[in-house]
């Protein structure tokens, strides 16, 4: 919209020269309203500034506005045709010395600009519920604020101190959001590590310690059976008096499922009665609000408190799901909350934004102990618009959030995460060939998990099984509890059960998985264990590892999207680490038995630690969660920050990449795209490529043969007209033209607005009734004396829409759409009804003298108007 526009101007007076045609050619100008220039000639140049045109030159400050006819909009009318004239309209204001043309639709500054003596009516320029934001408008009302603040400032101390308050806003919520992010993530950790553990006893020493935290202290522990100890009692020995024997084995399984189905229900309970948002990951909606979508309640203070009680009770029940995704939910709903101390982004739904963009940075900084990596995920995953401001506040927030997990130490190990681990045997190219193939089952495993996952919720939401949450959960819950029990690696939690995965064997290592056969010489350093050949441990542990491959699978289908917080990182995680483990150690045992073939035999020799089956798992766990999630970037970050290994980036790339191939080649979406596709958001992926074909006017709507599109006139409509109007459409606004005769476009007026203004003036204004005269114009026409009191809305108009012509291909309006944030576009059909003007130049390629050659009379009425715009072309010499 930066045009350059050259004006000619003469000596002539305003009256003689109501048209001035610019040598552009397109529009004409319409100069009736223009006081006399000061200067006889000169050029006048279009400039660019804060989204503003400025007409360069003397002469009072002239505000324009642009026309168009038809709509393209996102939710609502998709679009609107008529006959339409196109100009450009100035309306003279004596504010300056300059032409100022305004674009951006910002109801703040059209008021400001064209409407000054009107107030502003509470509720105008909000949204309603599941409609989206005006990103144009946001950013303008924003601009006006600041620009507001700042001529201020100098006025007095206290405005000072305003405008230092307001400077330091953006860095006050973002720490508050890191430290309520970090402390609830704290007590989310500890919480459900105590839960879980209640599942198997209790401490009777100390009811509120877990099962390691329990045996810390006691001095009768072995190193063979290190958790076991007199201060911790399993639920059998407290009931029935048994430590071994089927009867304690039964009464323990019996009173893992009791508790495991009465956490889950107390969950799904809660979420049911008291916050229905609490449910699910939380992302897919996060992704969706961050793009401009109004979802009410999503992050309140219900939401946030539910939430945080019911995530520690579904992961207690053992469900196969995770903490993580849904900690950035709670980080999310601790930004919005603190967002409303302070007016710049209480009243801002675009700074929110801002915002919410650092608390999901905060939220995957204490999930995962990696703030770096939580930056990357806001910035790549789940952002819409992230400018490089929100870019220092989301590392700030996922600063003080790591710091105030870290001095909470939830954990105990001093560490921010529970699987951290360390590895000091370097990795061999020729370890890239299985590194590749996880990264193929990564890929495999999410196209696999995506369609599944997206059948099984379409078909819980159309058949009466989706009625029924409660009793959802309590299957999953039972069949979970009643499978899981049996086997050791999945009775496990999860975290836990990735831990075990992840850590290198030493000798300090009780776990099947470390049963070798060896004759270790103790005098040798821990970290130089040569490559041996697997115990019955090993191998009983492989078989064990291959059921809970499958079961995770099959149950973490089904449970990712039910009624409760739930999670996809650590399930995806848990099965990318059991088949990397097991990928791994088959790795592992072909190199010690076969260390002589040319692929080993340069790097594994007799005695040497060669390979490293917690790396493997590693791997496999970040191409499980890159093919599900489709993350690169971010992802390679996280898990580096998980091992603290920078030499592990290539091959962590080198998988990553694979599964992302192999997924997109199955599908591009990834699960939260797929969800928010089966939710029906509208959400416009930056990341997805559009092929469309087609043109703005195969898009819009009414098409030729529907009813012409509801529009609203400038001053001839009555409050009866419009609110019948509102009420037999549905459409979320309506174009302002100047007449049912002369349809010019005035402005576009937004549903909500119209309805919240007329409210407004009936409660305020007296003399406002059904008939009262409604005026979009700057000046009130004259009205007999009998009349009622006009209704003037000209401070709720929208005075320069954005548009496009109806032949601009579909993939630039998209863009448009996306890149920047519009929530409706004016497509005119300017190909029928673009004024036409003689060429700036002859057949012998000269300038040619238009202001000599066309003969320019005033216009007093519409028709002498088209009169001489038919004149003006036959006089002209081509």
């Amino acid at each position: 919209l930066s045009l350059r526009c050259f004006l000619r101007t003469s000596a002539m007076d305003a009256a003689s020269d109501p048209y001035l045609p610019y040598d552009g050619g397109g529009d004409c100008i319409p100069l009736r309203e223009l006081h006399r220039r000061g200067n006889a000639g000169g050029r006048r140049g279009c400039s660019r500034a804060e989204g503003s045109r400025v007409l360069e030159g003397p002469g009072p400050a002239v505000p324009c506005v642009r026309i168009a006819a038809a709509v393209t909009a996102r939710p609502g009318p998709a679009g609107w045709r008529g006959q339409w004239r196109f100009s450009t309209l100035l309306y003279t204001a004596k504010s300056g010395t300059h032409y100022t043309m305004t674009n951006g639709g910002s109801i703040s500054s059209s008021t400001h600009l064209l409407d000054l003596l009107d107030e502003p009516i509470p509720g105008v320029g909000t949204y309603d519920d599941f409609h989206t934001i005006d990103w144009v408008r946001e950013r303008c009302k924003d601009r006006e604020r600041h620009r507001r603040i700042n001529s201020k400032k100098k006025e007095s101390a206290w405005e000072m101190t305003k405008s230092l308050y307001d400077a330091w806003s953006g860095w006050l919520v973002v720490t508050l959001t890191g430290l309520a992010s970090g402390a609830l993530a704290g007590l989310i950790d500890i919480a459900a590590d105590w839960m879980t553990d209640l599942k198997e006893g209790i401490c009777l020493s100390a009811l509120w310690y877990n099962h390691e935290q329990c045996c810390w202290g006691s001095n009768e522990t072995t190193f063979e059976e290190r958790d076991k100890c007199p201060q911790w009692k399993t639920w059998a020995e407290l009931i029935i008096g048994q430590a071994e024997g089927p009867g304690s084995y039964i009464m323990n399984y019996i009173m893992y499922i009791f508790w495991a189905l009465s956490f889950a229900f107390l969950a799904v309970s809660l979420v049911k009665v008291f916050a229905p948002y609490a449910c699910g990951s939380g992302i897919p909606e996060i992704k969706t609000i961050l793009s401009g979508f109004i979802i009410r309640g999503y992050l309140g203070k219900w939401t946030l408190m539910i939430k945080t009680i019911t995530l520690v009770l579904a992961v207690a029940s053992g469900l196969s799901l995770g903490k993580e995704g849904p900690l950035v939910h709670v980080a999310c709903c601790c930004g919005n909350i603190f967002s409303y101390l302070f007016p710049k982004y209480s009243t801002n739904e675009a700074k929110k934004r801002e915002v919410l963009s650092a608390a999901s940075a905060a939220g995957v900084s204490v999930a995962f102990g990696a703030p770096i990596g939580g930056v990357l995920f806001s910035l790549e995953e789940v952002s819409y618009y992230f400018p490089l401001k929100t870019l220092w506040r989301s590392f700030f927030a996922a600063l003080v959030a790591a710091f105030v997990l870290r001095s909470i130490n939830p954990f105990g190990n001093s560490r921010l995460v529970l699987f951290y681990v360390e590895y000091h045997t370097p990795w061999y190219l020729f370890e890239l060939f299985p590194f590749i193939l996880l990264g193929v089952f990564g890929g495999l495993w999410g196209a696999f998990f995506i369609r599944a996952n997206i059948a099984w919720c379409r078909r819980r939401k159309s058949t009466k099984f989706g009625k029924y949450p409660v009793l959802e959960v309590i299957i999953v819950a039972a069949i979970t509890a009643v499978a899981a029990f049996p086997n050791p690696y999945t009775r496990l939690n999860t975290s836990e059960l990735i831990k075990e995965l992840f850590t290198d064997c030493g000798p300090l290592e009780s776990s099947s998985l470390c049963d070798y056969r060896n004759d270790m010489n103790a005098s040798k350093i821990v970290d130089d264990i040569p490559d041996r050949p697997a115990g019955l441990g090993v191998y009983s542990a492989i078989w064990q590892l291959c059921l809970a491959l499958i079961f995770k699978i099959i149950m973490t289908v089904f449970t990712f999207g039910i009624k409760v917080p739930s999670g996809l990182f650590i399930p995806s995680m848990a099965i990318g680490a059991i088949a990397g483990r097991i990928v791994g150690i088959a790795v592992e045992q072909l190199a010690y038995y076969h260390h002589d073939w040319f692929i080993f035999k340069e790097w594994c020799e007799v005695g040497a630690d060669c390979i490293t089956p917690g790396l493997y798992a590693m791997v496999g766990a970040a191409a499980c969660l890159g093919g599900v999630t489709r993350m690169t970037v971010s992802l390679v970050v996280i898990v580096f920050e998980l091992t603290g290994g920078l030499e592990y980036i290539v091959p962590l790339m080198a998988a990553v990449m694979t599964s992302k191939w192999v997924g997109d080649a199955f599908g591009r979406e990834g699960i939260y795209e797929a969800h928010i596709r089966l939710n029906g958001y509208p959400f416009l992926d930056a990341k997805e490529e559009f092929t469309h074909t087609t043109l703005a006017a195969d898009v819009m709507r009414p098409r030729r043969s529907d009813p012409p599109l509801a529009v609203l006139t400038q001053d001839n409509m009555t409050v009866d007209d419009i609110e019948n109007m509102i009420n037999e459409t549905s459409y979320n606004g309506f174009p302002v033209i100047m007449s049912k005769e002369s349809q010019r476009l005035v402005g576009f007026a937004l549903r909500r607005d119209l309805t919240i203004a007329i409210e407004s003036a009936r409660k305020k204004q007296e003399g406002i009734v059904g008939s009262s005269r409604v005026c979009f114009a700057q000046h009130t026409p004259s009205l007999p004396a009998e009349s009622p009191r006009p209704l003037k809305l000209r401070s709720i108009l929208d005075m320069s829409p954005f548009t496009v012509t109806d032949h601009t291909p579909m993939e630039i309006v998209v863009d448009i759409f996306r890149k920047l944030g519009l929530r409706q576009c004016l497509t005119p059909p300017w190909y029928h009804h673009k004024k036409r003007y003689p060429p700036s130049y002859g057949p012998d390629g000269k300038p040619r003298p238009r202001v000599h050659n066309v003969q320019l009379s005033p216009v007093t009425s519409e028709g002498e108007e088209a009169g001489e715009e038919a004149r003006l072309l036959s006089s002209t010499t081509l």
